[in-house]
């Protein structure tokens, strides 16, 4: 029977839908696991979003993806990721990556093995260890996978840690600023509310008049206000200084937020890292009491306007295997996922 683990993986479910001369009639149904509950199994086909109650699955199990990226792929779109979330200290171990950042998200403060560490994995490992005892930090590896699972076993085999899964989704560029959810285009930017200073704006696309639906256009500026920050530190658990070059150090990005009444209900930050195919979108969240209103969705396709018009073609975000609500939306949008990393803490 299918985990929670398998949330934003391909299944295959087969339902009972009747019976037959005594005898159970059955359908198969394929398509990405968005939710997992103890009353239902919810897919998205190739037909739509199918909801299926657990007393009607006779058998559900994860089946391969379509089609698997190689791993030059993978190693190219993390090496972009990297690019788009920059630790302000760094070190090389052949081609691994060492990245630190006061502590601040996993990504920023994690090995990348990817290549060739020039040296025995073993060895490898332990230089490792000892880089980040060096900078006061307990030692994380995010590993790539199928890419890095010869160091996820040697990192079993020492007895190291695993974070929940998080999957790295991908969506065409062109499919995702296509893909018709009811959310409006981004219209004229609005001021910042007076008490703090307002950021400079980007150069976007030329604006769309936002639809039926009246939600409140999408500001794209070049550097985040202090309410953005206050935002992106409740998100993360604050914002020590290293933050800061995280979210700003990066040469083609932008800042969305979406304020109503002089408040602001939404934020997202999109960089164009890969030489420049790849628009990366982080810190997507909308308040608590802004949520369903279709904000996410809304502040997504303006970045995706903004990343087109500089000549991105591919999106991709980074998301933890279990929060089935992000990633519904994202499957609305088109997301699939390429491939998934698993985080490695040191015992």
């Amino acid at each position: 029977m299918l985990r929670q683990q398998d949330v934003g993986h391909r299944i295959v479910v087969r339902r009972i839908v009747g019976i037959r001369e005594g005898r159970p009639l059955f359908s198969d149904a394929l398509g990405d696991l968005v939710e997992l509950t103890e009353t239902h199994v919810t897919l998205l086909t190739v037909r739509g979003r199918l909801r299926v109650p657990v007393a009607e699955v006779h058998r559900a199990k994860r089946v391969p993806p379509a089609r698997r990226p190689t791993a030059a792929a993978v190693v190219a779109l993390e090496l972009a990721a990297d690019e788009a979330w920059p630790a302000p200290v760094r070190g090389r171990l052949g081609d691994w990556l060492l990245r630190s950042a006061e502590g601040w998200t996993g990504r920023a403060n994690s090995a990348l093995p990817v290549g060739d560490p020039d040296r025995p994995l073993p060895a490898a490992l332990d230089a490792v260890a000892r880089w980040y005892a060096d900078h006061g930090q307990p030692a994380l590896v995010n590993t790539p996978l199928p890419l890095a699972a010869p160091v996820g076993a040697e990192l079993d085999a020492r007895g190291w840690g695993t974070r929940p899964p998080t999957l790295v989704q991908t969506v065409p560029l062109a499919t995702l600023r296509a893909a018709d959810t009811g959310s409006p285009r981004p219209g004229n930017p609005t001021p910042s509310p007076p008490e703090s200073p307002t950021p400079p704006p980007v150069e976007s696309p030329t604006p769309r008049p936002p639809d039926s639906a009246g939600l409140p256009p999408v500001e794209l500026v070049a550097a985040p206000s202090a309410a953005w920050l206050a935002v992106a530190a409740g998100r993360k658990g604050g914002l020590p200084e290293a933050a800061r070059h995280v979210l700003t150090a990066v040469d083609r990005l932008c800042f969305a937020q979406v304020y109503a009444d002089g408040e602001l209900l939404a934020i997202g930050r999109g960089t164009v890292t890969g030489g420049g195919r790849w628009l990366g979108l982080t810190l997507l969240e909308v308040l608590p009491h802004a949520r369903r209103q279709g904000l996410a969705t809304h502040v997504v396709r303006a970045l995706a306007d903004w990343g087109a018009a500089l000549g991105a073609t591919d999106a991709f975000l980074q998301v933890e295997q279990r929060n089935a609500g992000a990633l519904a939306l994202y499957r609305t949008l088109g997301f699939t996922t390429h491939h998934s990393y698993l985080t490695r803490t040191a015992p």
